[in-house]
């Protein structure tokens, strides 16, 4: 199994490397693949140091597998490159998200809707992951009719230049910005770029996104996007609406059985889903479960997942793992 990581030596590149590493990956050879800049460097992948390559190599190199978190103007570019020699891209940007033509997979949730004619596959945003990833079996059970979410984002969801930003203020020096303001004791309620509806991109990923993974265009989604100063991972406020009459204790029930979730929740003891817990898993974490009481059948709940893992470099190891497994590959 040939595997190529495009963009290797980012952030989410690096979290793929430890995520195939951890979860024993059947990779006989690795391609690590970034930019031209970054050609010739060595890179660490269990115990042995692997040399960075450049993109027509890794093509001519033909592997069966490339995750790509190299950004999306270079997923455009190359990812259908890659697939004309038969490797099958899943791909971390948002290039390919909303095509039509693309399957957009949380494996929990559709990854049954893959085939062997899928060669590009995207992974969706990572606040869309954790939220559709808690949501999804409560959907399947109670029919959602509207979400109300906010989220409060890790600086690591914008990369190395941001977590460098926050930590310079921090130390009171001077450097290069990866936002408009200072994020150091600060909140930005602003994450990629406006739309002419007012909303940001990311706002709208997460409104489209999850529509298309739920099959469901008749969920109808709002969204506020936010930037805190913290890292280890993004949280969420979520307001839900279900068609069904519910209980508490079915919502707790529903949430128990749901495939990668974890329910942290119990104020007495004042446990509940933070960042710094969710940091370095897997799982999503979810708390503060509530009835609403000002509408009926609808529930508050916190949600919270490690945005370079789950949100992004678990997740499309984890499509990976599927086309493996179902020999799609």
């Amino acid at each position: 199994m040939k595997v190529a990581v495009v963009g290797a030596t980012g952030l989410v590149g690096g979290e793929i490397l430890k995520v195939l590493a951890e979860r024993d990956f059947p990779v006989t050879e690795l391609l690590l693949v970034a930019s031209e800049r970054s050609v010739g460097k060595q890179m660490e992948f269990k115990g042995k140091q692997v040399k960075v390559i450049g993109m027509q190599d890794a093509i001519a190199a033909a592997p069966q597998i490339a995750i790509f978190s190299a950004g999306g103007s270079t997923s455009t570019e190359w990812a259908p490159k890659f697939a004309e020699v038969g490797t099958v891209v899943v791909d971390n940007s948002s290039a390919w998200r909303m095509d039509p033509t693309k399957k957009l997979v949380v494996p929990e949730i559709n990854a049954k809707e893959l085939t062997k004619e899928d060669k590009i596959i995207a992974n969706p945003n990572c606040s869309t992951i954790q939220m559709v990833v808690a949501l999804n079996k409560l959907h399947e059970e109670l029919q959602m009719k509207r979400i109300v979410v906010s989220t409060y984002q890790s600086v690591t969801g914008t990369g190395v230049k941001a977590v460098d930003q926050l930590m310079n203020e921090r130390e009171g020096k001077e450097g290069e910005k990866a936002y408009p303001y200072q994020i150091d004791l600060n909140v930005l309620p602003h994450i990629d770029v406006f739309q002419d509806n007012g909303y940001t991109k990311e706002e709208m990923k997460m409104i489209l996104e999850t529509k298309k993974i739920m099959g469901d265009d008749s969920i109808r989604v709002t969204a506020t996007a936010v930037r805190i100063p913290v890292m280890g991972g993004h949280s969420e406020s979520v307001n839900v609406e279900f068609e069904k009459d519910f209980t508490l204790d079915e919502v707790y029930r529903i949430l128990g059985e749901t495939e990668g979730v974890v329910v942290v929740d119990d104020v007495k003891n004042l446990k509940y889903p933070m960042p710094q817990d969710a940091h370095g898993k897997d799982e999503v974490f979810v708390g503060r479960v509530r009835l609403d009481e000002t509408q009926p059948r609808t529930v508050n709940m916190w949600i919270v997942a490690d945005n370079l893992r789950k949100g992004a470099a678990t997740n499309a190891v984890q499509i990976a793992e599927y086309l493996v497994k179902h020999e799609l590959v």
